[in-house]
């Protein structure tokens, strides 16, 4: 790989502290801190992305190249460095907090000038981990290794995944926070992106009232990652912050479309480019539930539940604007911008969903359908996926109870039956309203709704596999993965089966990792 050719101009324009002291403690007044990958004597490589190392500049993979990947003997051009950031976190300030388990080795740049910046996950502690050791776990790994993948070939804005790799080492952690901590493999994750900006690096300067450094990661932001604004003075600053609302509401539309439950929305773990970021206790959803939330830690108040994460979403971005009026001195906009947000999310939103339904477009009493389906998928407990695969196939039903059945998660009983058939009635009445043909209404649907998605029980049985050695599920689900609107594999293509039901990391996870 050329990692000769990897920059660092973000650590060239802002303040940091280049003691590459690794020592947990607060950095005040900078935007990183210089550290050393900790350095694995035994790693050995599990997967890679080679169409990503291509894409992004850095080429083949070479015999030599799995020390990058995990840290060790780094050409001498490279300072690495993890970026302070500040946060709320469940809705309460946390203050200062950073990148307490990533390292970023700087950007590569391709031959068509795109620019992707390389982060290490697991490569040791930093001045930001918290009096925590910086590692990182197998299953935890693996889960965004994959994930993150997953949500790229889906069509939704993400960071992405170009290494996965043992360390060697065994890490303890307590999975369930249950006073039961036990050794795991550890492993590091190479990630791109854009940039991992957040919301919680502005957050940051302007909680410390370090207002030209704000000013100047706000201009070096809208210069590198928004290139259409080209106002200048405070319009400039507020249409980059109109910009990040929009990219923000469009990013939970594609979560609400193919069914993805972050976890914690916490501000700090909010992109400003709008793109999905830190896969931990997410899930894709099996039966539709507005409720639901895989995260243990979010339990009883399920704030960051399904059917939250526009509301969650709009509450972060009140957060963001408080930190951007010291560029903004005008409350009026900034009111009216987030004003603005719901609306927009929930046209945005319902306009999607006639895409899933093969509507061509929002028509009068679309709200009341959508309220209505809603209403049935919660009562039967119909999984979320295969109920869209199904619609598309209803003209060779003849037996709906049976069909439903196969994707219910509970027992359907005649009474039930009878009200999915009300509802197919009220589809067809709907679907007779097109202006569009049938067939058109089915590519619709085709292209929307995926026939395959990475469901957690499917990512437990893939990191079973590898702990014992096998990576044979591994390059099944990759493969189905970069194919989520294909039935590859048939197996796949059914709902959670019961014996996950209440296993953790199938159900239910933690922040554990």
């Amino acid at each position: 790989m050329n990692i000769k050719n990897i920059k660092q101009p973000f650590i060239e324009i802002f303040p940091g502290d280049f003691s590459k002291n690794p020592a947990q403690r607060n950095t005040p007044k900078v935007l990183f801190s210089t550290i050393n990958p900790v350095g694995y004597d035994e790693p050995k490589l599990i997967a890679f992305n080679e169409k990503l190392s291509e894409e992004i500049g850095l080429g083949k993979l070479n015999e030599t190249d799995i020390d990058f990947l995990v840290g060790n003997n780094l050409p001498e051009n490279i300072k690495t460095y993890s970026t302070a950031y500040a946060g709320h976190q469940f809705g309460n300030w946390a203050g200062q907090l950073g990148d307490g388990r990533a390292i970023l080795a700087g950007e590569i740049e391709n031959e068509s000038g795109q620019k992707t910046e390389i982060q290490w996950k697991g490569a040791g502690a930093t001045p930001y981990s918290r009096h925590a050791d910086g590692r990182a776990v197998l299953r935890s790994s693996v889960r965004e290794y994959l994930m993150s993948e997953a949500m790229y070939h889906l069509g939704v804005p993400t960071t992405r995944a170009l290494s996965l790799s043992f360390t060697g080492e065994k890490v303890v952690r307590d999975m369930m926070y249950s006073g039961n901590p036990q050794e795991e493999k550890g492993a590091v994750v190479v990630r791109t992106a854009e940039s991992f900006l957040r919301f919680g690096h502005f957050e940051l300067m302007s909680a410390q009232k370090e207002i030209d450094t704000l000013q100047k990661l706000a201009d070096f932001t809208i210069k590198n990652y928004f290139p259409e604004i080209t106002s200048e003075g405070e319009q400039k600053y507020k249409d980059f912050f109109q910009s990040v609302c929009t990219k923000t509401a469009d990013l939970m539309v594609e979560w609400f479309r193919v069914g993805f439950v972050h976890g914690v929305m916490n501000t700090d773990n909010m992109s400003i480019l709008g793109l999905t970021i830190d896969y931990g206790p997410f899930s894709m959803m099996d039966e539709y539930d507005l409720n639901f939330t895989p995260n243990t830690t979010d339990l009883p108040g399920r704030r960051y539940a399904f059917g939250k994460q526009g509301q969650i979403s709009q509450w972060n971005l009140w957060q963001l604007a408080n930190s951007f009026f010291p560029l903004i001195k005008d409350e009026k906009f900034l009111e009216d911008t987030l004003n603005w947000y719901g609306t927009y999310f929930w046209e945005a939103h319902d306009k999607m969903l006639c895409r899933k339904f093969g509507f061509d477009e929002l028509k009068e009493n679309d709200e009341e359908f959508f309220s209505n389906w809603q209403g049935l998928m919660q009562e039967l407990q119909l999984d979320y996926t295969l109920f869209f695969n199904l619609l598309q196939k209803l003209d060779k039903i003849s037996d709906l109870k049976t069909y439903f059945q196969k994707i219910s998660y509970k027992i359907l009983d005649e009474i039930k039956i009878i009200k999915v058939e009300d509802f197919i009635e009220q589809y067809h009445v709907r679907l007779s309203k097109n202006t569009i043909s049938k067939e058109e209404s089915l590519n619709l649907m085709k292209k929307t709704n995926p026939k395959f998605l990475l469901r957690n029980y499917l990512l437990f049985e893939c990191i079973e596999e590898i702990n014992e050695g096998k990576t044979e599920m591994l390059e099944k689900l990759t493969k189905a993965l970069e194919n989520p609107y294909d039935e590859i594999f048939p197996e796949f293509s059914v709902k959670r089966p019961s014996k996950y039901h209440d296993i953790s990391g199938c159900s239910m996870l933690s922040c554990s990792s």
